[in-house]
Protein backbone atom coordinates (compact mmCIF):
# COMPACT_ATOMS: atom_id res chain seq x y z
CA UNK A 1 0.00 0.00 0.00
CA UNK A 2 3.06 2.07 0.52
CA UNK A 3 4.01 1.57 -3.07
CA UNK A 4 0.60 3.22 -4.28
CA UNK A 5 0.56 5.70 -1.83
CA UNK A 6 4.00 7.08 -3.09
CA UNK A 7 2.70 6.43 -6.48
CA UNK A 8 0.08 8.73 -5.73
CA UNK A 9 2.20 11.25 -4.39
CA UNK A 10 5.01 10.81 -7.64
CA UNK A 11 1.66 12.02 -9.96
CA UNK A 12 0.52 14.98 -7.92
CA UNK A 13 4.06 16.28 -7.99
CA UNK A 14 3.98 15.86 -11.14
CA UNK A 15 0.83 17.53 -12.20
CA UNK A 16 2.02 20.35 -9.58
CA UNK A 17 4.33 21.25 -12.00
CA UNK A 18 2.60 20.86 -14.85
CA UNK A 19 -0.07 23.29 -13.51
CA UNK A 20 2.86 25.26 -13.27
CA UNK A 21 3.10 25.29 -16.11
CA UNK A 22 0.04 25.96 -17.84
CA UNK A 23 -0.25 28.66 -15.56
CA UNK A 24 2.89 30.38 -16.74
CA UNK A 25 1.46 30.29 -19.96
CA UNK A 26 -1.95 31.90 -19.17
CA UNK A 27 -0.29 34.80 -17.73
CA UNK A 28 2.23 35.45 -20.71
CA UNK A 29 -1.31 34.85 -23.18
CA UNK A 30 -3.07 37.59 -21.02
CA UNK A 31 0.21 40.05 -20.89
CA UNK A 32 -0.30 39.96 -24.63
CA UNK A 33 -3.63 39.99 -24.82
CA UNK A 34 -4.19 37.07 -26.48
CA UNK A 35 -6.98 34.42 -26.11
CA UNK A 36 -5.57 32.07 -23.15
CA UNK A 37 -9.41 29.77 -23.43
CA UNK A 38 -7.44 26.67 -24.34
CA UNK A 39 -4.76 26.72 -21.52
CA UNK A 40 -7.38 27.51 -18.73
CA UNK A 41 -9.54 24.25 -19.48
CA UNK A 42 -6.90 22.33 -19.68
CA UNK A 43 -5.65 24.51 -16.26
CA UNK A 44 -9.13 23.23 -15.29
CA UNK A 45 -8.79 19.27 -15.95
CA UNK A 46 -5.33 19.02 -13.97
CA UNK A 47 -7.10 20.49 -11.18
CA UNK A 48 -9.97 17.51 -11.54
CA UNK A 49 -7.49 15.31 -11.81
CA UNK A 50 -5.52 16.53 -8.85
CA UNK A 51 -8.75 16.56 -6.36
CA UNK A 52 -9.01 12.42 -7.75
CA UNK A 53 -5.66 11.90 -6.87
CA UNK A 54 -6.02 13.35 -3.11
CA UNK A 55 -9.22 11.72 -2.72
CA UNK A 56 -7.49 8.57 -3.28
CA UNK A 57 -4.26 9.35 -1.57
CA UNK A 58 -6.54 10.15 1.59
CA UNK A 59 -8.42 6.82 0.67
CA UNK A 60 -5.41 4.82 1.54
CA UNK A 61 -4.27 6.71 4.40
CA UNK A 62 -1.86 9.01 2.95
CA UNK A 63 -3.75 11.96 4.31
CA UNK A 64 -0.85 14.56 4.87
CA UNK A 65 -2.57 17.86 6.90
CA UNK A 66 -1.99 21.30 5.99
CA UNK A 67 0.01 24.44 7.95
CA UNK A 68 -2.15 27.07 9.01
CA UNK A 69 -0.08 30.46 8.69
CA UNK A 70 1.45 30.75 12.02
CA UNK A 71 2.69 27.09 12.34
CA UNK A 72 4.64 27.79 8.80
CA UNK A 73 5.80 30.99 10.84
CA UNK A 74 7.48 28.57 13.44
CA UNK A 75 8.27 25.83 11.29
CA UNK A 76 12.48 25.37 11.59
CA UNK A 77 13.27 25.85 8.32
CA UNK A 78 17.02 25.86 8.59
CA UNK A 79 20.13 23.37 8.31
CA UNK A 80 21.02 21.13 11.37
CA UNK A 81 24.54 21.33 10.92
CA UNK A 82 24.92 24.36 8.44
CA UNK A 83 28.63 25.22 6.40
CA UNK A 84 31.02 27.59 8.40
CA UNK A 85 30.81 31.47 6.33
CA UNK A 86 34.12 31.14 4.52
CA UNK A 87 36.26 34.46 5.73
CA UNK A 88 37.59 37.05 2.68
CA UNK A 89 40.44 34.81 2.05
CA UNK A 90 38.03 31.53 1.37
CA UNK A 91 39.35 29.68 4.65
CA UNK A 92 36.56 28.47 6.55
CA UNK A 93 36.34 30.26 9.82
Amino acid sequence: MDNKINEIRRKISFLRSEMLNFEDKIRRHINRDEDCSAASLRLMEMRVQMTALIRDRNALGGHERMLNVDERLKADYRAVNPKPIKDALGRRG
